[in-house]
Parts: C-alpha cells; structure tokens; sequence
C-alpha cells in the first residue's frame, strides 16, 4: 500500500525480465531477428478496395456517375495493385524464411509477387461476373430480401463469397498467409468461416450464415443453398507413422449442384458426396454419400404435450 492506502504497483523493471524470460525460453508464439510480417492492416485494405470494385457505389464513394467511374475504378486498380504487390512479396518472403538468402528472396519474391497480383488483377472482372450470380441467388433464394440493394448492403453471406472468391484464387497462386487473412476477416464479420482451398460453384447462397464451416477441400457445385449452422468437415485426420497429420488429401465432402442443406447439417469426409438435386434436413449428422435427388432427414423425436396449466399453479415439465 501506498501512502493514500491504494495498493502499489508492481516495479516495471521485474515484470520485464520475467516477460523477457518467457519469450526466450519458448519461441513459439514470438517473432523476433526476422524480416517483417504481413501487415494484417494493409490486407484488410486490399480486402475494402475489393468490395469498392467489385459494388461500385456501394462501397466507398457513393456520388459516382458515368463519367466519373473510369477515372474512379483506374484509381482504385492502381491502389489495389500497389498494395497487393507489396503484401504478396512479405507473405512469400516470411514463407521461404531461412531458404534462401534475404537477397535473393527479395528478388524472387518481388518478381513472383508482381506476377501473382497481376493474375489476380486480370480475374476481377470474372469474379465479379460470378458475384453477381451470387447476389442474385440470394435474393432468389430468400422471400424476406427486398431488393438486390438490400443483399449487396446487408446479408453477411455475400460479404463472406465474396472474400472467399477472391481469396481462392490466391490460394490457387500459391500465395501464402493472405488468403486466410482474408478469409478470418470475413469469419469475424460474418460468421461463415470458409477455407480458402475450399472449390464454390457458382449461383452460391449462404442464408443466415452464422455458424456456417467449410473445409479446406470442399467441392461444391453449382446453384447450392446452405442455412445456418451447416458444417462441411472432416471426418478424421490421417497420421503418417510419426503420428503426424498428413497434409494434401481430400478431407471434405463433395456437394452436387441444386444442392440445399438446411441448418445445422453436417457432413463430414472426404469420400462423402451429395448427389446433385438433393436435400439434407436440419440436424441431420450424415457420413456417408447419398445418390442425386436424395431426401436425408432426422426421424421425429418423441414429444409430450400436457394441457394448459391453470393460472398461478405449477408448471412442471
């Protein structure tokens, strides 16, 4: 206690070096006489621009015109390639840390860095076509939405796609660390937690979409519906003989095309597919494939109804 009776605080000198002796007796966890991160700031920068493009007034400026959106979008691509150049070269360079020299990853990096951002860059315009599609599936696909307006501005699940779309086709460059960057920015704002490796059709609708899992080696089809809660996992995790988890095998089911599942479905395995056509109830626990136009649902659970209980008596169950 101090002269005024609050309770002292604790000399800064000892909580330092007993920080600092934790940080060098296990590494894990620290990052330290290495070149820097990526910075998770700029990746979700890159990620608004994409929505600006791709919602053009939406996102971003809302008093575009005609006129002024050519000088916008070039505005616009030249940020987004700056930004994407920069983030892909660290991602790259903190991925071959320790292989090559910091010389020679500078220059190999930059270079793939350049030739990966300007694919992504030639494949906006086809994304954006297959978001579109996707807008349109949810407001198909949902009675309440009012307007195309409302889907773009509101529903948690485009949000998600629409990071997912852009994030695959890094993850299909073989850029490391930014796709899942992205992809756990949109888990956190939306709830839909999609692996970036996971393979989407189009015409996609996510409805609801908190609680929605998509595992790395997904395959869905076309023109598929998902509802809240619908997990698409792994049954198990193979080990090699040192009990390691093999990596690079499909673990992730396979979704036909006009599939729906309905909320809090999950399936698990990645020999397990889902026939085109079909629909599988809410709650419904499936592990094994089912043929196209199939109907999988849980069989009713036994409930018990009393009659009303009269007013001030106990209500037992």
């Amino acid at each position: 206690m101090d002269a005024t009776g609050k309770a002292a605080a604790p000399p800064l000198g000892a909580l330092v070096e007993s920080l600092v002796a934790s940080y060098r007796r296990d590494p894990r966890g620290r990052h330290l006489n290495h070149r820097s991160l990526p910075a998770r700031a700029e990746i979700h920068a890159v990620v608004h621009l994409l929505f600006e493009l791709f919602y053009p007034g939406y996102y971003g400026r809302q008093d575009l015109t005609d006129e002024t959106l050519p000088y916008h979008v070039g505005t616009l691509l030249s940020t987004l390639r700056e930004k994407l150049e920069r983030q892909i070269e660290i991602c790259m360079c903190f991925a071959h840390r320790g292989e090559r020299s910091p010389e020679e990853c500078g220059e190999r990096c930059a270079e793939a860095a350049r030739t990966a951002a300007a694919a992504l860059l030639d494949r906006l315009p086809a994304i954006r076509d297959r978001l579109i599609d996707d807008v349109q599936a949810a407001y198909d696909g949902d009675p309440a939405a009012t307007s195309l307006d409302e889907v773009i501005l509101a529903y948690p699940g485009l949000l998600a796609i629409t990071v997912h779309r852009v994030a695959h086709e890094l993850y299909r460059l073989g850029v490391p660390l930014m796709p899942r960057i992205m992809s756990e920015w949109a888990h956190a704002r939306s709830g839909v937690d999609i692996h970036p490796g996971a393979t989407i059709g189009g015409s996609f609708f996510i409805d609801h979409a908190t609680g929605v899992v998509v595992g790395e080696t997904t395959e869905i089809g076309d023109r598929v519906k998902l509802y809240q809660g619908v997990t698409l996992g792994a049954l198990s995790h193979p080990r090699d003989e040192s009990g390691r988890v093999v990596r690079g095998t499909k673990r992730h089911p396979t979704v036909g095309d006009d599939v729906t599942l309905y909320a809090n479905a999950t399936v698990l395995g990645g020999r397990t597919l889902i026939g085109a056509e079909s629909v599988v109830g809410g709650s419904v626990f499936l592990t094994r494939s089912v043929p196209e136009r199939s109907r999988v649902g849980m069989k009713p659970v036994g409930l018990s109804f009393r009659a009303p209980v009269p007013p001030g008596a106990d209500f037992e169950i």
